[in-house]
Protein backbone atom coordinates (compact mmCIF):
# COMPACT_ATOMS: atom_id res chain seq x y z
CA UNK A 1 0.00 0.00 0.00
CA UNK A 2 2.80 2.43 0.86
CA UNK A 3 4.51 1.89 -2.51
CA UNK A 4 1.26 2.60 -4.35
CA UNK A 5 0.77 5.88 -2.47
CA UNK A 6 4.36 7.02 -3.15
CA UNK A 7 4.05 6.17 -6.83
CA UNK A 8 0.84 8.17 -7.15
CA UNK A 9 2.40 11.13 -5.38
CA UNK A 10 5.39 11.14 -7.74
CA UNK A 11 3.09 11.00 -10.76
CA UNK A 12 1.11 13.97 -9.47
CA UNK A 13 4.22 16.01 -8.78
CA UNK A 14 4.73 18.69 -11.47
CA UNK A 15 7.75 18.46 -13.74
CA UNK A 16 10.09 21.35 -12.99
CA UNK A 17 12.98 23.09 -14.65
CA UNK A 18 15.30 21.78 -11.94
CA UNK A 19 14.29 18.15 -12.42
CA UNK A 20 14.61 18.41 -16.20
CA UNK A 21 18.03 20.06 -16.02
CA UNK A 22 19.30 17.42 -13.60
CA UNK A 23 17.84 14.54 -15.64
CA UNK A 24 19.21 15.97 -18.89
CA UNK A 25 22.66 16.46 -17.39
CA UNK A 26 22.73 12.83 -16.25
CA UNK A 27 21.78 11.61 -19.73
CA UNK A 28 24.43 13.78 -21.39
CA UNK A 29 27.08 12.73 -18.88
CA UNK A 30 26.31 9.08 -19.60
CA UNK A 31 26.74 9.86 -23.32
CA UNK A 32 30.17 11.40 -22.50
CA UNK A 33 29.17 14.83 -23.71
CA UNK A 34 31.68 17.43 -22.49
CA UNK A 35 30.21 19.92 -19.99
CA UNK A 36 26.89 18.07 -19.66
CA UNK A 37 25.40 20.51 -17.13
CA UNK A 38 26.13 23.50 -19.36
CA UNK A 39 24.60 21.79 -22.38
CA UNK A 40 21.58 20.69 -20.36
CA UNK A 41 20.90 24.26 -19.23
CA UNK A 42 21.34 25.62 -22.76
CA UNK A 43 19.02 22.98 -24.24
CA UNK A 44 16.32 23.60 -21.64
CA UNK A 45 16.70 27.31 -22.29
CA UNK A 46 16.40 26.72 -26.03
CA UNK A 47 13.00 25.09 -25.61
CA UNK A 48 11.80 27.59 -22.99
CA UNK A 49 13.20 30.57 -24.94
CA UNK A 50 15.23 31.53 -21.88
CA UNK A 51 18.89 32.42 -21.34
CA UNK A 52 21.12 30.07 -19.40
CA UNK A 53 21.04 32.47 -16.45
CA UNK A 54 17.25 32.50 -16.56
CA UNK A 55 17.20 28.69 -16.57
CA UNK A 56 19.39 28.67 -13.47
CA UNK A 57 17.00 31.11 -11.79
CA UNK A 58 14.00 28.97 -12.73
CA UNK A 59 15.78 25.92 -11.35
CA UNK A 60 16.29 27.59 -7.98
CA UNK A 61 12.60 28.46 -7.75
CA UNK A 62 11.53 24.99 -8.95
CA UNK A 63 9.42 26.52 -11.72
CA UNK A 64 7.04 24.05 -13.39
CA UNK A 65 7.29 22.99 -17.03
CA UNK A 66 4.34 21.99 -19.23
CA UNK A 67 4.05 18.48 -20.60
CA UNK A 68 4.64 19.75 -24.14
CA UNK A 69 7.80 21.58 -23.08
CA UNK A 70 9.05 18.51 -21.21
CA UNK A 71 8.63 16.37 -24.34
CA UNK A 72 10.43 18.96 -26.49
CA UNK A 73 13.29 19.10 -24.00
CA UNK A 74 13.58 15.32 -23.99
CA UNK A 75 13.80 15.35 -27.79
CA UNK A 76 16.65 17.88 -28.01
CA UNK A 77 18.54 16.16 -25.19
CA UNK A 78 18.25 12.87 -27.08
CA UNK A 79 19.74 14.54 -30.16
CA UNK A 80 22.64 15.93 -28.11
CA UNK A 81 23.20 12.55 -26.43
CA UNK A 82 23.65 11.14 -29.96
CA UNK A 83 26.47 13.73 -30.21
CA UNK A 84 24.77 16.03 -32.69
CA UNK A 85 26.58 19.35 -32.20
CA UNK A 86 24.95 21.62 -29.66
CA UNK A 87 25.26 24.46 -32.17
CA UNK A 88 23.22 22.55 -34.76
CA UNK A 89 20.43 21.99 -32.26
CA UNK A 90 20.44 25.60 -31.05
CA UNK A 91 20.97 26.89 -34.60
CA UNK A 92 23.71 29.27 -33.49
CA UNK A 93 27.37 29.34 -32.50
CA UNK A 94 28.85 32.09 -30.35
CA UNK A 95 32.14 33.44 -31.67
CA UNK A 96 33.78 36.42 -29.99
CA UNK A 97 31.05 39.11 -30.03
CA UNK A 98 28.96 37.40 -32.70
CA UNK A 99 26.05 34.99 -32.69
CA UNK A 100 26.39 33.06 -35.95
CA UNK A 101 23.81 30.86 -37.63
CA UNK A 102 25.18 27.37 -38.27
CA UNK A 103 23.88 23.98 -39.28
CA UNK A 104 24.48 21.08 -41.67
CA UNK A 105 26.89 21.94 -44.45
CA UNK A 106 29.08 24.44 -42.61
CA UNK A 107 32.01 24.05 -40.22
CA UNK A 108 31.09 25.05 -36.68
CA UNK A 109 33.54 27.73 -35.48
CA UNK A 110 35.47 26.68 -32.37
CA UNK A 111 36.69 28.76 -29.41
CA UNK A 112 40.35 28.17 -30.33
CA UNK A 113 39.80 30.05 -33.59
CA UNK A 114 38.99 33.18 -31.59
CA UNK A 115 42.73 33.59 -30.94
CA UNK A 116 43.34 33.40 -34.71
CA UNK A 117 40.77 36.15 -35.18
CA UNK A 118 42.51 38.28 -32.56
CA UNK A 119 45.86 38.06 -34.35
CA UNK A 120 44.21 39.07 -37.64
CA UNK A 121 42.27 41.88 -35.97
CA UNK A 122 45.42 43.25 -34.34
CA UNK A 123 47.22 43.12 -37.68
CA UNK A 124 44.41 44.99 -39.45
CA UNK A 125 44.25 47.60 -36.69
CA UNK A 126 47.98 48.21 -37.06
CA UNK A 127 47.66 49.07 -40.75
CA UNK A 128 47.97 52.75 -41.62
CA UNK A 129 47.19 52.86 -45.33
CA UNK A 130 48.46 55.68 -47.51
CA UNK A 131 44.92 56.06 -48.75
CA UNK A 132 41.60 54.31 -48.32
CA UNK A 133 40.87 51.63 -45.70
CA UNK A 134 42.82 48.60 -44.47
CA UNK A 135 41.91 45.59 -46.60
CA UNK A 136 41.58 42.05 -45.24
CA UNK A 137 40.64 38.81 -46.98
CA UNK A 138 39.40 35.60 -45.33
CA UNK A 139 40.11 32.60 -47.57
CA UNK A 140 37.60 29.78 -46.98
CA UNK A 141 35.31 31.82 -44.77
CA UNK A 142 32.76 29.07 -44.03
CA UNK A 143 30.21 30.55 -41.64
CA UNK A 144 31.95 33.91 -41.97
CA UNK A 145 33.35 33.78 -38.44
CA UNK A 146 36.75 35.29 -39.17
CA UNK A 147 35.68 37.78 -41.83
CA UNK A 148 32.72 39.07 -39.83
CA UNK A 149 34.72 39.30 -36.60
CA UNK A 150 37.33 41.47 -38.32
CA UNK A 151 34.64 43.60 -39.95
CA UNK A 152 32.64 44.08 -36.74
CA UNK A 153 35.68 44.89 -34.60
CA UNK A 154 37.61 47.04 -37.10
CA UNK A 155 34.87 49.21 -38.53
CA UNK A 156 37.18 51.27 -40.72
CA UNK A 157 38.48 48.17 -42.54
CA UNK A 158 37.21 46.59 -45.74
CA UNK A 159 36.84 42.80 -45.46
CA UNK A 160 36.20 40.16 -48.11
CA UNK A 161 35.22 36.57 -47.32
CA UNK A 162 35.82 33.89 -49.97
CA UNK A 163 34.00 30.54 -50.00
CA UNK A 164 33.47 27.83 -52.64
CA UNK A 165 31.00 25.52 -50.87
CA UNK A 166 27.42 26.37 -51.92
CA UNK A 167 26.00 25.17 -48.59
CA UNK A 168 28.55 27.07 -46.49
CA UNK A 169 28.09 30.17 -48.64
CA UNK A 170 24.38 30.22 -47.77
CA UNK A 171 25.24 30.25 -44.06
CA UNK A 172 27.84 32.99 -44.58
CA UNK A 173 25.30 35.16 -46.41
CA UNK A 174 22.79 34.67 -43.61
CA UNK A 175 25.40 35.69 -41.04
CA UNK A 176 26.39 38.74 -43.04
CA UNK A 177 22.75 39.80 -42.97
CA UNK A 178 22.15 39.01 -39.31
CA UNK A 179 25.28 40.80 -38.08
CA UNK A 180 24.45 43.87 -40.15
CA UNK A 181 28.08 44.78 -40.81
CA UNK A 182 28.44 47.23 -43.68
CA UNK A 183 32.17 46.86 -44.34
CA UNK A 184 32.24 43.20 -45.44
CA UNK A 185 31.30 41.39 -48.61
CA UNK A 186 31.28 37.75 -49.68
CA UNK A 187 32.60 36.24 -52.90
CA UNK A 188 31.73 32.76 -54.14
CA UNK A 189 35.00 31.48 -55.60
CA UNK A 190 37.76 28.94 -55.19
CA UNK A 191 40.44 30.41 -52.97
CA UNK A 192 43.18 29.35 -55.38
CA UNK A 193 42.20 31.92 -58.01
CA UNK A 194 39.96 34.32 -56.08
CA UNK A 195 40.02 38.11 -56.26
CA UNK A 196 42.54 38.79 -59.06
CA UNK A 197 41.41 42.43 -58.95
CA UNK A 198 42.98 42.72 -55.48
CA UNK A 199 46.41 41.36 -56.36
CA UNK A 200 49.10 43.22 -54.46
CA UNK A 201 46.60 45.39 -52.57
CA UNK A 202 45.60 43.35 -49.50
CA UNK A 203 46.99 44.14 -46.03
CA UNK A 204 46.01 40.94 -44.18
CA UNK A 205 45.05 37.48 -45.45
CA UNK A 206 43.60 35.11 -42.86
CA UNK A 207 42.47 31.52 -43.24
CA UNK A 208 41.26 28.57 -41.20
CA UNK A 209 41.75 25.97 -43.95
CA UNK A 210 41.11 22.23 -43.72
CA UNK A 211 44.30 20.84 -42.18
CA UNK A 212 43.50 17.36 -40.83
CA UNK A 213 45.61 14.68 -42.59
CA UNK A 214 43.38 12.33 -44.55
CA UNK A 215 44.38 9.35 -42.41
CA UNK A 216 43.73 11.09 -39.08
CA UNK A 217 40.24 10.61 -37.69
CA UNK A 218 38.99 13.41 -35.38
CA UNK A 219 38.26 12.15 -31.88
CA UNK A 220 35.08 14.10 -31.28
CA UNK A 221 31.93 12.62 -32.89
CA UNK A 222 30.58 16.14 -33.36
CA UNK A 223 33.49 16.86 -35.70
CA UNK A 224 33.87 13.43 -37.27
CA UNK A 225 30.20 12.90 -38.07
CA UNK A 226 28.80 16.37 -38.65
CA UNK A 227 31.43 18.83 -39.93
CA UNK A 228 31.80 18.85 -43.74
CA UNK A 229 34.72 16.70 -44.88
CA UNK A 230 35.83 19.46 -47.26
CA UNK A 231 36.31 21.74 -44.22
CA UNK A 232 38.32 19.14 -42.31
CA UNK A 233 40.70 17.14 -44.47
CA UNK A 234 43.73 18.63 -46.23
CA UNK A 235 45.29 15.70 -48.06
CA UNK A 236 47.92 13.19 -46.99
CA UNK A 237 49.87 15.61 -44.79
CA UNK A 238 46.98 17.99 -44.10
CA UNK A 239 48.69 20.84 -45.96
CA UNK A 240 47.23 20.65 -49.47
CA UNK A 241 44.90 23.61 -48.97
CA UNK A 242 47.48 25.45 -46.85
CA UNK A 243 49.79 25.41 -49.88
CA UNK A 244 47.06 27.04 -51.97
CA UNK A 245 46.42 29.59 -49.23
CA UNK A 246 50.11 30.47 -49.21
CA UNK A 247 50.22 30.92 -52.99
CA UNK A 248 47.07 33.05 -53.04
CA UNK A 249 48.20 35.13 -50.07
CA UNK A 250 51.51 35.85 -51.80
CA UNK A 251 49.59 37.02 -54.86
CA UNK A 252 47.08 39.16 -52.94
CA UNK A 253 49.26 40.76 -50.29
CA UNK A 254 51.08 44.04 -50.69
CA UNK A 255 54.72 44.22 -49.66
CA UNK A 256 54.78 43.98 -45.86
CA UNK A 257 51.29 42.47 -45.69
CA UNK A 258 50.64 39.60 -43.27
CA UNK A 259 49.23 36.10 -43.76
CA UNK A 260 47.56 34.44 -40.74
CA UNK A 261 46.88 30.68 -40.92
CA UNK A 262 45.22 28.40 -38.36
CA UNK A 263 46.56 24.83 -38.14
CA UNK A 264 46.95 21.76 -35.97
CA UNK A 265 49.25 21.78 -32.98
CA UNK A 266 51.93 19.67 -34.70
CA UNK A 267 52.01 21.58 -38.00
CA UNK A 268 53.70 24.86 -37.05
CA UNK A 269 57.20 23.88 -38.13
CA UNK A 270 55.99 22.51 -41.49
CA UNK A 271 53.94 25.61 -42.23
CA UNK A 272 56.77 27.97 -41.31
CA UNK A 273 59.00 26.07 -43.74
CA UNK A 274 56.30 26.13 -46.42
CA UNK A 275 55.74 29.87 -46.12
CA UNK A 276 59.47 30.59 -46.08
CA UNK A 277 59.97 28.49 -49.22
CA UNK A 278 57.17 30.50 -50.87
CA UNK A 279 59.07 33.73 -50.25
CA UNK A 280 57.47 34.94 -47.03
CA UNK A 281 59.66 36.22 -44.23
CA UNK A 282 59.52 36.32 -40.42
CA UNK A 283 57.34 33.18 -40.20
CA UNK A 284 56.28 32.72 -36.59
CA UNK A 285 53.93 30.36 -34.73
CA UNK A 286 51.70 31.44 -31.83
CA UNK A 287 49.91 29.32 -29.25
CA UNK A 288 46.23 29.43 -28.32
CA UNK A 289 44.85 29.79 -24.79
CA UNK A 290 45.36 26.06 -24.13
CA UNK A 291 49.08 26.37 -24.89
CA UNK A 292 48.90 24.53 -28.21
CA UNK A 293 50.49 25.81 -31.41
CA UNK A 294 47.53 27.20 -33.33
CA UNK A 295 48.46 30.04 -35.69
CA UNK A 296 51.37 30.79 -37.99
CA UNK A 297 51.95 34.26 -39.41
CA UNK A 298 54.41 35.56 -41.98
CA UNK A 299 55.09 38.75 -43.90
CA UNK A 300 55.01 39.25 -47.66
Amino acid sequence: MTAVVEQGTAADRPVTVRSLVERSARILEAARVPDPRVDAELLVGHVLDASRGRVQSLSVTDAPVSAEEAVAIAEVVERRAAREPLQHILGVAWFRTLELAVGPGVFVPRPETESVAQIAIDAVRAVVPAEGSPLAVDLGTGSGALALSIASEVLHAEVVGVENSPRAFVWAKENLARTGVQNARLVFADLADALPDLDGRVDVVVSNPPYVPIGAIPRDPEVRLFDPEAALYGGADGLDVVRRVSATARRLLREGGMVVIEHGELQGESIRALLTADGFRAASTQRDLTGRDRTTTALR
